[in-house]
């Protein structure tokens, strides 16, 4: 019995859909597919029944689910009774503020579950690591870079704020505006530059570091606050998101590393798997 096929089956009867359980694995829905026919074939029994949202199992894919579970479960108990204790390699990975913790997490737990005799340390960017995650615009000349997002910056304004009826935001608008200052930020820089040219004064409200701060003074109603657009900042209901006009206010996160190593390059595989599969 292969036991990669069991784990795809498993990961498309729990989300129900093979382009679901080709996200959760990580792997392209044909090779899923391909496995799950397979199996299908030396069972003899189908094992789900396709529909337009997805799929359902049969009665041989019930029967089937708990047996495979309890089979894997032992498997991985085999393999980690067995693993050899202290043959980590380190790995020192330098992430640059605001990248979100949601979306990092996700990308991490792929990146560490890959790689299982890989002891990772996270790092500020500036500390000696082997591979950064960083803005562009922190590029070193000898550094290589793999793209991995790009993102605008928007103005991020309490629901109960006069702002947060205005369609579109002006920087005049922003004259003694209640704000909240993140740094360091590539977006805030640009921000004000642009306000010193035309000679609008912010109202600082409070200094701070991180996104998680910004957000929460923001939703107490602190002040307004620059916000790189992702959606687990985005979908907060407390929180209205505008641009500023004429201003423009982006980034461009990657992979930064000066030479290539299996842990650079098992990273950067799991960055194109989530394209391929986006």
């Amino acid at each position: 019995m292969d036991l990669r096929a069991l784990r795809y089956f498993i990961a498309v009867f729990e989300t129900g859909s093979i382009s679901a359980a080709s996200k959760a694995c990580f792997i392209a829905q044909p090779s899923i597919s391909s496995s799950l026919q397979q199996l299908e074939t030396s069972l003899g029994k189908a094992l789900f029944v396709r529909h337009a949202r997805g799929v359902m199992a049969t009665e041989a894919g019930e029967q089937l689910y708990p047996v495979a579970k309890q089979l894997l479960g032992q498997a991985n108990a085999i393999r980690d009774m067995f693993k050899q204790s202290g043959s980590k390699q380190p790995f020192k990975l330098g992430l640059t503020k605001g990248l979100g913790v949601a979306r990092m997490s996700n990308l991490l737990k792929q990146f560490t579950t890959a790689n299982e005799n890989m002891e990772l340390t996270l790092v500020p960017t500036d500390d000696v690591c082997d591979a950064r995650i960083i803005n562009k615009a922190e590029l070193k000349d000898n550094e290589l870079f793999f793209s991995m997002w790009q993102e605008n910056f928007s103005l991020a304004i309490p629901v109960n704020h006069p702002l947060s009826l205005k369609k579109h935001i002006t920087l005049q608008n922003l004259e003694n505006m209640p704000f909240i200052q993140r740094t360091p930020c590539e977006a805030w820089d640009k921000l004000k530059t642009k306000l010193n040219e035309q000679g609008i004064l912010l109202d600082i409200r409070a200094k701070i570091q991180t996104i998680e701060y910004a957000v929460g003074l923001v939703k107490a109603g602190v002040g307004c606050a620059l916000i790189p657009d992702y959606s687990e900042i985005d979908s907060n209901e407390e929180l209205v998101f505008r641009y500023i006009e004429n201003v423009e206010l982006t980034r461009h996160i990657g992979l930064a590393y000066e030479q290539e190593s299996l842990f650079v390059t098992s990273f950067i595989q799991i960055l194109e798997n989530q394209a391929f599969n986006a």
